[in-house]
């Protein structure tokens, strides 16, 4: 992909082809709000053309084996490119380049993962044979692919969250059509070349750029868009749903997240992971740690381990090799955060530290004091805000965990196996993580979550079978 500049304009995949419009949208460096390229706006035609495609490339066979050698391809390349990409996403997230370099490493992942899943996609014997009268039938189960899938994006994770959707989509013989986030898309385009270089057949991918809402509902409104997965705001993931009628969806939204820290803990273990965890990309993560909840014994001596750890993060410019935390997205999303946490002082909260603003940089703040119907700890905040309170029972704890509308992740430090085991069939989540923070996640495990945080699964072998249909076999023999 050419270098970025302030004039460069980047189009619609559509078939193969890369096709401007003659609307287009500014992408901002998020750091210093400069313009560092245009994308193409889709409209309406765009849009069904790109379905269509998608639907006449499955009349093309594509091979499980040929699957895992473009995926696997893809991997290598992305590997190979890892500093480009990594640039790209500070320039276009605020994603501080060590982190960034870290993102494209898992992406490459979560690609050669995919890539072996496209390998091991199986059914099962049934046994009909031992119904009375079907003494001489068998029967077994193949997965097919769903078709078309409309794969909608966010911006935090632009290119690991792009892969978890379109590298099991295509190892399980689908097409997709991306929509990445509007503010972060040109990781997601840089992606298309490179699936491009390493043999994806035309029309398996087409990639859309421009507003979200607009191609949304066209997109719902093609009935030939077989699933919907995606991964953003409750709001959205709800009318996605009531739109797709009987349609697939999949649905990975918000959360509070929730950690947990027993009296027998280990402090420095659980300060510094929470630390960690609390505030990589600004907080806007959506299993980063927003509420902890401390044992009232040891919560003085945590607390000030978690500020102790916190001070070392250094804010900054994210091409800097010694910056922990960049800009938030938006202006206007480091304005909301500063006034919840305004909202949460005027409340009774206490700012132990942080609580500043800069522009769009967020200071990493954490507030003691709190309570749970406190907007900070009742919403999700996407952002680099942390919220400690105490306890005092294990019952009384798991019941604040439990107090919320969402259910993605939570963590537990707690060297009780009794207590462990309580909270794992107690607490109301997808992922409960154990002497580790809310925001632990590797990219082939199961990953989702219950109540407002959406279903179905992510996770290349998870995902597959979400983006599969069960097809019964019988042979009257």
């Amino acid at each position: 992909m050419a270098t970025l500049t302030a004039g460069k304009q980047f189009g619609l995949y559509i078939n193969n082809k890369w096709e401007q419009t003659g609307e287009t949208m500014e992408v901002l460096n998020k750091y210093n709000q400069e313009v560092i390229a245009h994308i193409s706006v889709a409209g309406k035609e765009h849009v069904d053309a790109a379905v269509q495609g998608a639907k006449e490339a499955l009349k093309s066979p594509f091979s499980p084996y040929a699957r895992y050698e473009v995926l696997m391809k893809a991997a290598q390349l992305l590997v190979e490119r890892r500093d480009d990409f990594a640039k790209v996403l500070a320039l276009e997230v605020g994603k501080p380049i060590r982190e960034s370099r870290g993102e494209i490493e898992r992406a490459a992942q979560t690609l050669i993962i995919s890539a072996e899943e496209a390998k091991r996609i199986h059914g099962e014997g049934v046994p009909v044979e031992s119904a009375p009268g079907s003494e001489n039938r068998m029967a077994f189960t193949v997965r097919v692919p769903v078709g078309v899938i409309a794969a909608i994006t966010p911006f935090n994770v632009p290119v690991n969250l792009v892969c978890h959707k379109i590298g099991p989509a295509i190892a399980a013989g689908n097409s997709v059509v991306l929509k990445p986030a509007e503010v972060t898309p040109l990781s997601a385009l840089m992606l298309a070349e490179l699936l491009v270089e390493a043999g994806l057949p035309e029309g398996r991918l087409q990639v859309l750029t421009g507003d979200g809402p607009a191609i949304g509902e066209w997109l719902l409104e093609n009935k030939d868009v077989n699933m919907f997965t995606f991964t953003g705001s409750p709001s959205v993931g709800e009318s996605i749903r009531s739109r797709a009628g009987l349609r697939k969806v999949a649905l990975e939204l918000g959360n509070n997240s929730a950690t947990i820290v027993h009296n027998d803990a280990k402090l420095d273990q659980a300060a510094a992971f929470i630390s960690q965890k609390s505030f990589n990309n600004a907080g806007q993560v959506c299993i980063s740690v927003q509420r902890v909840y401390v044992h009232e014994d040891i919560a003085k001596a945590f607390i000030d381990l978690l500020k102790k750890n916190t001070e070392k993060l250094v804010i900054g410019d994210p091409m800097d090799e010694s910056t922990d935390i960049g800009p938030m997205i938006r202006l206007r999303e480091a304005e909301r955060v500063e006034s919840w946490v305004h909202e949460a002082v005027e409340q009774g909260a206490v700012i132990a530290l942080g609580g500043k603003r800069n522009g769009a940089l967020y200071e990493p703040t954490i507030l003691t004091n709190v309570s749970d119907d406190m907007k900070v700890c009742r919403e999700e905040i996407f952002g680099p805000v942390v919220s400690v309170g105490t306890y005092k029972e294990i019952d009384e704890v798991i019941a604040k965990v439990n107090d919320s509308d969402y259910g993605l992740q939570a963590g537990l430090f707690t060297n009780d196996l009794q207590f462990a085991m309580k909270a794992a069939r107690e607490i109301e989540v997808g992922g409960l993580i154990v002497n580790d923070a809310s925001a632990y996640r590797v990219d082939h495990m199961p990953y989702g979550g219950v109540k407002n945080s959406g279903n179905g699964k992510e996770g290349p072998k998870y995902a597959i079978e979400e983006m599969t249909e069960e097809r019964l076999i019988v042979l009257n023999l």
